[in-house]
């Protein structure tokens, strides 16, 4: 088992909230503040969780062994940044400690460590400065660093003129290049083109395989689920999920969607007098509720649903969604044994059939609807957000992706025929 490279015990971070300041005070009012602040804090002694404290992280403990990629996952405001930064000591903790075996290269928001009015050049040795390493070494490295960024025609260029591209281009190619034992890396991938990301993808495999450790944190959930071997995810500054990435990301899916793999409903059942729903979940090749699917194997989505007032031909819907937002695609059960042909009483369970290589990898949300096409279009019962799900596309194997390892647009990637013929 390899030695744990850092160890966080208790960890918590406190800010105070302050108002801005109306103006300048006499001194009989500053005097007067300071006695009243006094006063409130004597009162509140023992209450750590007045209207002036903001917790965010509160009592966050796990070990980080060498050679793991650690996802990071959690919404915005959950503590993931003042976590990398406690753990690139930019700012300590209110309470706990942390101990870091190593040297650790931060790449936490574009530019940092960049001043605008210098140059690339010089921003590079000022940011590897900042990061621990010697002139000598940036020296022997400069040309790599450079080359790595494809920046040459513009290392000579005061950094204010750059792109966040290029800022990021710049920032990840000398944090990559310091050689850390311990990387962090906030969101590096949400800026510049495909192809960038790609030789970053390639970089930290690299680093990785070289026995070093990376925190990685990013909202790209299939980034999270395709890099990592590990993930935690934070709310509200607590660490509530410690485990395998596509179980962290389900919960994750769970707590920001408000859906999971599966829903069941009971008295609160969406319908009304004709039909209700009951459950709806994602199931697995292997029949399994499946909260993380592989891209290349058949799945299924399945609907049950109680038939309360005969009379009514229902159709089952099934409306599919990414995290963007954009439709994949609409589906309801045209089979001709109920398409038209009223249900009698009782449960029922539809299920559509979801083929492999058909769907892009991410996240997906399935709305679900029973209603009638036949003789008028009436809608019977909706779960909007009913599941959610992840669709996972590993490098390799017999699937669109190929040895592609980097990022594919497109709401479907469905496996399609090539041929190639040498011409004579």
């Amino acid at each position: 088992m390899e030695p744990v490279v850092v160890s966080v015990e208790g960890v918590s971070k406190r800010y105070r909230i302050g108002a801005l300041h109306p103006g300048y005070d006499s001194l009989r009012e500053v005097l007067a503040g300071a006695v009243t602040q006094r006063l409130k804090r004597l009162r509140r002694r023992g209450d750590e969780e007045d209207d002036t404290t903001l917790w965010a992280l509160r009592e966050v403990s796990f070990e980080v062994r060498r050679g793991e990629i650690l996802g990071i996952v959690g919404r915005n405001g959950a503590g993931k940044s003042t976590l990398l930064k406690i753990l690139s000591r930019i700012t300590r903790p209110s309470q706990g400690q942390v101990e870091i075996y190593g040297r650790v290269g931060s790449l936490l928001e574009v530019g940092t460590g960049f001043h605008p009015d210098l140059t690339g050049r010089e921003n590079v040795y000022l940011n590897g400065a900042v990061l621990g390493m010697r002139k000598a070494e940036i020296d022997a490295k400069f040309d790599e660093i450079v080359a790595f960024s494809e920046l040459e025609r513009f290392i000579e260029t005061p950094v204010k003129r750059y792109s966040s591209g290029m800022y990021v281009r710049l920032a990840f190619s000398v944090a990559a290049h310091l050689e850390p034992e311990i990387l962090i890396m906030d969101e590096v991938l949400a800026v510049g083109d495909m192809a960038f990301q790609q030789k970053c993808l390639d970089k930290m495999n690299d680093i990785r395989r070289q026995g070093r450790t990376i925190f990685f944190v990013s909202h790209n959930l299939p980034a999270i689920t395709r890099l990592c071997k590990r993930a935690v995810l934070l709310e509200r500054g607590h660490l509530v999920a410690d485990g395998q990435p596509q179980e962290v990301v389900n919960r994750y899916l769970s707590t920001s969607w408000g859906a999971g793999a599966e829903r069941v409903w009971g008295d609160d059942a969406p319908g009304r007098s004709v039909v209700r729903l009951r459950r709806v979940r994602v199931a697995g090749a292997d029949g399994e509720t499946a909260a993380a699917v592989d891209v290349r194997r058949e799945s299924r989505i399945e609907v049950t649903y109680d038939v309360l007032e005969e009379g009514h031909a229902l159709v089952p819907v099934v409306e599919l969604y990414n995290e963007e937002g954009t439709e994949v695609f609409s589906t309801h059960d045209t089979g001709a044994e109920w398409r038209r042909r009223p249900r009698p009483r009782g449960r029922y369970t539809s299920a559509v059939r979801l083929p492999g290589n058909l769907l892009a990898e991410g996240t997906l949300v399935a709305h679900v609807s029973i209603m009638s096409h036949f003789p008028s279009t009436i809608l019977h019962a909706r779960a909007a957000n009913a599941i959610a799900f992840q669709v996972l596309d590993e490098p390799g194997g017999v699937s669109a992706r190929g040895d592609y390892a980097g990022p594919m647009p497109g709401v479907v990637r469905p496996l399609l025929e090539w041929e190639t013929r040498a011409e004579a």
